[in-house]
C-alpha cells in the first residue's frame, strides 16, 4: 500500500491510528532483533503522537485533514535531532544525549502528522559507506535479502528498515552518498537533495559544506511525498536556500518523451562487476522505451578526482567539527584528573572509534600550516572545476547516469579485508555529485544473486523535480 492510499484510510477512521502504531512498533522490535536498524526505538513518543492524531480525528478537528503525513510512521538517522530522544550520530561519545530541540525536518515531519518510530542506526558520524564502522556498543545494521551482507552506509538502518517495513518513510543523511549507496544496496528508493534545499539545522554535523538530509522509502512516490514535506527555507540555518517551494508529487508519471540523459562512460570502466553494468543498462532502455534520448559522455574530471578532493575536504571538516566532543558539555565523560589536555585526551580516546579517530588525524593534519595551502584549498579548487564541469554538462541533458555503486552488497567476512582506501573507493560514484551539492537520486533496476542493484541519477542544481519524473518512469515500467 502506497503511503498516500494509507493516509486516506486514517483520515477516513478505516484503521485505528492507535492500534496500527502499537502494531508498527512491535514490529519494529521484532525485525530490530535480527537486522539492528534501530539505534532506539522511540515507542513512548510514537504512541503519544498517534493517540494525539486519534483524538483530534475523533473530534474532527479541520486541521487534521489537511496534514500530508497523517499517520505515516518516520524513521530518523540517528544523527538528525529529535526532541527527547537520544540521539548519537552512531557514537559512545554522545550515548546519554537528549536533545532539547527538533531539528528543522523533524518539526516539518511532526506539523505535517508524521509519526517518529525511532533513530536508524549508521557508521559513526557518518564514516563508512558499509555500515560497518559503527560505534564502541553499536551493533551492525545487516543486508534485508542477505543478513551475512552489509546493508550500505552510512544510512544503513534508515535503508534496510524502509526495505522491510511497510507505510513508512525514513529520513537519511548524506555527505559522499550515504543515502544513494545503502538504499542501492537495499533495494528502495534514496534522493539526495541539492545541497541548502533541505534545512541543516538539528544536525550533527560531519562536513558543513556537503552534509544534506533527504528521504529513503519503497516507492519513488514516498520519496516524493516527503520532499514536499521537509524542502524549504529556514532563516536559522545560513546555508539555507530561500527559493519558490516546489510540488514535488506534481512531478510523478510526467511523461519523459524527449529528455536527454547523459551515460558517464567512466562510470562503467574497470571496476564496475559485469551485474551491476547489465542491470543499470536495462534501466537505462526502460528510459529510453518511455521517450527519454540517450547519449555517451566523459566526466573524467569528477570521476578520476572525486575520491581524493571529498575526503580532503570531508576530514578537514570533520576534524574540525568533532573538536567539540570533549566530555565537557554533553555525552560521554570522564573523571577530570591532571590537566584538562589529559582528560580530553582520555575522553576521546576511550570513545571514538577506530574511523572515528583515524578522520580526525587525517582532517587535523590536511588543515596544519604549511600544508592547508597544498591541500585543503587545493581540494576547494578542483571542487570548483568539478562543479563547472557538471555545469557544462547539464547545458545538455536533464540527468547523468551511472551505476550507484560499482559492487554488489559486500559480505562482512569480505569487508573486513579491505584496507581504508579500499572502502573509501567504493563511493566512486556518489562522491562527486556531493562535492558538488547537485541532486541524486538511486534508483532500483533489478536483481542478481537475489541481491538488488541501483542507478544513479543525477540532475543539475535545484532539479529534485526531474529525478523523481525519471524515476516515476522506471518505477511504471517495471
Amino acid at each position: 500500500m502506497l503511503c498516500h492510499d494509507f493516509i486516506k484510510k486514517i483520515k477516513n477512521r478505516e484503521i485505528d491510528i492507535a492500534s496500527h502504531t502499537e502494531k508498527i512498533i512491535d514490529e519494529c522490535k521484532e525485525i530490530n532483533k535480527e537486522y539492528n536498524y534501530f539505534n532506539t526505538i522511540s515507542a513512548e513518543l510514537a504512541l503519544e503522537q498517534a493517540k494525539e492524531i486519534k483524538k483530534q480525528l475523533k473530534n474532527k478537528d479541520s486541521k487534521i485533514k489537511n496534514k500530508k503525513l497523517l499517520g505515516v510512521a518516520v524513521s530518523v538517522k540517528d544523527s538528525i535531532c529529535v526532541k527527547n530522544v537520544e540521539t548519537t550520530a552512531g557514537s559512545k561519545i554522545l550515548r546519554g544525549y537528549k536533545p532539547l530541540f527538533d531539528a528543522f525536518a523533524i518539526q516539518k515531519v511532526k506539523e505535517e502528522g508524521g509519526i517518529i518510530i525511532g533513530k536508524t542506526s549508521q557508521d559513526e558520524f557518518g564514516f563508512g559507506g558499509f555500515s560497518a564502522n559503527v560505534g564502541i556498543g553499536f551493533k551492525i545494521p545487516k543486508n534485508p535479502f542477505d543478513i551475512e551482507r552489509s546493508c550500505g552506509g552510512s544510512s544503513g538502518g534508515a535503508a534496510g528498515l524502509s526495505q522491510k517495513l511497510d507505510n513508512h518513510i525514513a529520513l537519511g543523511e548524506s555527505t559522499g552518498g550515504s543515502i544513494a549507496e545503502p538504499a542501492s544496496f537495499c533495494g528502495v528508493y534514496g534522493l539526495c537533495p541539492t545541497y541548502g534545499r533541505v534545512s541543516r539545522n538539528g544536525l550533527i554535523d560531519f562536513s558543513n559544506s556537503m552534509d544534506k538530509i533527504g528521504p529513503m522509502g519503497k516507492t519513488i512516490d514516498d520519496v516524493a511525498l516527503m520532499m514536499d514535506v521537509i524542502a524549504g527555507y529556514d532563516k536559522n540555518d545560513s546555508t539555507s536556500l530561500n527559493v519558490k517551494k516546489e510540488n514535488f508529487e506534481s512531478f510523478l508519471n510526467k511523461p519523459i518523451k524527449g529528455m536527454k540523459i547523459g551515460i558517464i562512460k567512466e562510470a562503467f570502466a574497470e571496476g564496475v562487476d559485469r551485474e551491476v553494468e547489465k542491470n543499470v543498462y536495462n534501466g537505462i532502455y526502460e528510459l529510453e522505451e518511455e521517450g527519454a534520448k540517450t547519449e555517451e559522455i566523459s566526466l573524467e574530471l569528477p570521476i578520476k578526482y572525486g575520491i581524493a578532493t571529498y575526503y580532503m575536504i570531508a576530514t578537514s571538516e570533520a576534524s574540525t567539527n568533532l573538536a567539540k566532543l570533549c566530555g565537557m558539555r554533553y555525552g560521554a565523560t570522564e573523571k577530570l584528573e591532571n590537566s584538562f589536555n589529559e582528560y580530553f585526551t582520555k575522553v576521546r580516546s576511550s570513545n571514538f572509534g577506530d574511523e572515528a579517530k583515524r578522520r580526525i588525524i587525517l582532517g587535523t593534519f590536511a588543515r596544519m600550516s604549511g600544508f592547508r595551502d597544498a591541500f585543503y584549498l587545493k581540494a576547494a579548487k578542483v571542487r570548483t572545476l568539478m562543479i563547472n564541469e557538471y555545469k557544462k554538462a547539464f547545458k545538455k541533458f536533464d540527468a547523468l547516469a551511472s551505476p550507484t555503486v560499482p559492487i554488489l552488497p559486500p559480505k562482512f567476512s569480505e569487508i573486513k579485508k579491505l584496507t581504508p582506501l579500499q572502502h573509501y573507493l567504493t563511493d566512486v560514484m556518489t562522491v562527486s555529485p556531493n562535492v558538488a551539492g547537485l541532486p541524486h537520486i538511486n534508483i532500483p533496476v533489478g536483481f542478481e544473486k537475489n541481491l538488488p542493484i541501483g542507478m544513479l541519477l543525477i540532475a543539475d542544481h535545484l532539479q529534485e523535480g526531474k529525478l523523481i519524473q525519471l524515476g516515476s518512469a522506471i518505477e511504471k515500467g517495471k
